[in-house]
This record gives structure tokens, sequence and C-alpha cells, in this order.
């Protein structure tokens, strides 16, 4: 049996799992996690701590077809403007609940577009924040960037607060596929804000692009992957596009019939991945490629890689807190996620009170499971020495036998611990599954290639 049958035959090309950027995953998140839950763990943040902040800014000028994010679309700069004073008003709040002396390891501005903000915008948030914590030596300050929506002006005041690592969407650069996917962005006017952020000093660029969109064929993806080159990107994100239009209803607008087969899929992605080896850059899991300098290539040299909401990460603070519409805040204890609406979440801020609605407090297992749900997507092993310093030895025993004897031949199991072998890792997510206690039959995953 060839390697494709056999990844076929566990599931690979049928198989809708989770992305695992957090467990449990954001479905099995409930109630009983409120402001005064979220309040409490804030508070019992150590003093002197480093944490991470993400702030949401849930706008566009124009919604992209392909996106399933939490974003609104707006002609008008008063919703942003009406925004941006009530995250100042969160942040106020959460200065009262913070512990003295935290500082920030990772300060990261998504959406939706960040850069809707206007430069006089920019400044008053990311001065809003540095009232609450200042960066801690060696702290990243990232922002997401789209090059339809960007300019001298707001690139200035971004540079002028402290942005050092700057990440921009790609998507693709094929005209037709653009025009599809409702994102047409020119591969000059990409490279003309490259060089911008470039010419600011700002010399950590992320750059995201995506497999698996309709129309895309071998021959196009691998010149877009090669024009996303000649940016010399740090760091970048080869994500699969996940067309969910059940749950996105922008995606409608995209024709499935378009859509490459799972087999294509995995087809796109080993041709933009022979392509990033091939100019040197670093394997870094499931999807990431990045330069051998890079700190994330430095951190899965030395076992630290990390997964979060973003993906991967080389930020080793235990607590990120998530400012905005829909944030979602890890701490030691469990993850709160603050209401989606940003009318609900606006409401709850102006009546005095952190819009925290669901999340999830850790218990039982759940320290032991997720911890080996990110080794295995983060190094594609699981060490046992380390799972035992979690739970007694004959609980880790008997999880990692479970899920070996699940994947014949896809796994190996040891002395040391559970490994997947090269040429098993496209199944990563759908062994990362088996590690999950949680029942996943009702949530509307992705497909797991």
């Amino acid at each position: 049996m060839d390697t494709q049958s056999q990844l076929a035959r566990f599931g690979l090309f049928d198989a809708r799992v989770p992305r695992y950027t957090s467990y449990p995953t954001a479905p099995q998140f409930a109630g009983g996690v409120g402001p005064g839950v979220f309040a409490r763990w804030v508070e019992e943040i150590p003093e002197g701590a480093e944490i991470s902040l993400y702030l949401h800014v849930p706008f566009c000028r124009r919604l992209c077809w392909f996106c399933a994010c939490r974003t609104q679309g707006t002609n008008s700069d008063d919703p942003v403007i009406a925004y941006a004073k009530t995250l100042r008003a969160e942040i106020a709040m959460l200065a009262r609940h913070l512990p003295k002396s935290v500082r920030l390891s990772r300060l990261h501005w998504g959406g939706g577009t960040p850069t809707m903000l206007n430069a006089g915008l920019i400044r008053d948030v990311a001065g809003a924040v540095f009232d609450l914590a200042p960066m801690a030596p060696g702290g990243e300050f990232s922002v997401e960037i789209d090059p339809n929506e960007i300019d001298e002006a707001r690139l200035d005041a971004l540079a002028a607060v402290g942005m050092n690592r700057a990440s921009v969407g790609v998507q693709d650069f094929d005209p037709e596929i653009q025009k599809t996917i409702g994102r047409e962005q020119g591969f000059q006017l990409t490279a003309d804000v490259v060089a911008m952020i470039r010419a600011r000093g700002i010399q950590s660029l992320n750059a995201d692009i995506l497999f698996g969109l309709p129309h895309q064929t071998p021959h196009r993806i691998a010149d877009s992957v090669q024009k996303l080159l000649s940016f010399s990107p740090d760091r970048v994100a080869l994500y699969g596009y996940a067309h969910v239009p059940w749950m996105s209803r922008r995606q409608q607008m995209i024709p499935s019939d378009a859509m490459p087969t799972p087999q294509e899929r995995l087809k796109l992605f080993e041709v933009a991945r022979s392509l990033f080896l091939a100019d040197g850059y670093d394997e870094i899991g499931i999807d990431h490629f990045a330069k051998p300098t890079d700190g994330m290539a430095v951190a899965a040299k030395q076992g630290k890689l990390k997964r979060n909401f973003q993906g991967y990460t080389d930020d080793q603070a235990p607590v990120l807190i998530g400012l905005g519409a829909s944030s979602i805040s890890r701490f030691p204890q469990g993850y709160a996620q603050n209401v989606s609406g940003t009318s609900d979440y606006t409401a709850a801020i102006r009546a005095g009170q952190f819009s925290t609605h669901r999340g999830h407090v850790f218990a039982g297992e759940d320290p032991l499971r997720g911890r080996m749900i990110e080794a295995l997507m983060c190094d594609f092993a699981i060490s046992r020495a380390e799972m035992e310093r979690l739970a007694p030895r004959a609980t880790v025993a008997a999880i990692l036998t479970e899920v070996a004897g699940q994947f014949p031949g896809m796994v190996r199991l040891d002395a040391q611990g559970l490994s997947v072998p090269f040429a098993a890792r496209p199944l990563i997510r759908v062994i990362a599954r088996a590690f999950d206690a949680y029942d996943q039959s009702k949530a509307k995953h992705s497909a797991a290639i």
C-alpha cells in the first residue's frame, strides 16, 4: 500500500478535525466563565510576570469572501472610532485588576483589519496599552497589515509606537483566484507596502499564504510562492483554506465546484513546501516556515515551540489576555472569551464590566491531554517523561497505548514516548483528535488537509 493510500485509510482526505489552537477547542466553551471569573484570574497573575496581549479589531473596509473570521464591513470610520474608545475603556478596566510590574512579552493587533485605525487612533490605543504594561526586553509588537488598507501616516504611527514585526496577508497573487475569493490585491501593491515597512526599520516580516483555494493549481501556487519569496519574509504561514460555507455565509459566494479535491490540496501543499525548503526556510510544525535565525525556528530547535489562537508561537508567557469583541484569553486556570457582537461588547464595557460570556475551567485530564496535543502539533512527538510530570505513569501509558493502537504503522510507541514519522505527518490533526476526550461529533471543523 502506497503512502497516500495509507493516509486515506486513516481519514486524511475525508475527516474534519480541529486545528487545535487550544484544548479543549472553542466549540467546547460554555457558560460559567463570566466577568467575575475573568477578573479573578487576572488578579491571580503573579506580580512582575510577563504576559501576552491580543487586541482584536473586527472591522474591514470590505469583506473578503474566503474569510471566516468574526468581522464586519464598514465604509465609515465612525464605528472604528467608537470601538477604539471602547477598547481604551476596557484597557483602563483591566488596569484596575492587573497586578503591579507586569510586562508584555508579546503584543499582537489582529482582526479584521487593525490598520483601519487611523494614525491618531493607533497612537491613542497604543498609549493606553503601554500605560497598562510596558514591553519586556526582547518583546515583540506585531500588527496584521492589509496592503489595501495602509498608508504612510499609519505606518509612521505604528513604527513610532514600537511595532517591530509586521504581518502581511497575501493569500494568493493569481488575479483569477483573487477575484473568486473576493480579495483583489496586486503583487506590486504588496511589494510597495513591504518596501514601506522595511524602510521604517521594521525588519521582522510575517506573511500568510493559502493553499486549497478555488482554481488553484500547482503551477499557480508555485508562482505565488516565488513572488512571496521575493519579499524575503522572516516567517510564513501556509494555511489550508477552510471552505465552511455552512458557517460563513460570505463563503457561499465562492463556487464549490472550483475547489480542489483533498488529494489535490495535499499536492498544492507539497509544491509550496518544497519551494520554501529550497529557499532555505526551516519547516515549523504543520504549516509554518521560518528563516533559521527567526525566533520561531530557534524555539522549534530548542523544543520550546508553542501553540495559541494565532497558530504557532515562540512566546513562553503562561497568560494571554484578549481585548476586544470575541477575543479569547488563556490563563493557567482555563479560557475566557469575550462576547462576539460589537454592540454587546460595547454595552458591557460601558456598563463597567468585562464582556466575558463563556469559557472553560481546566479540570481532570485537561492539562495532560492539552499538552500532549500541543507537543504532537509542535514537535510530532510526545515525551513520556514530560507527561509523567503532569499525571501518573499509568495514566500516561494508557492514553499513549490507546492512541497508538488506533494508528498502526502511523505512529511509533517506545520507552521515550510516542512519535509520528515524517510520512505520516499530514495525519497529525487526525492523530491529535484521538487524544481529545471531548465529543467533536457536533462541531463543524475544517478538512484535515
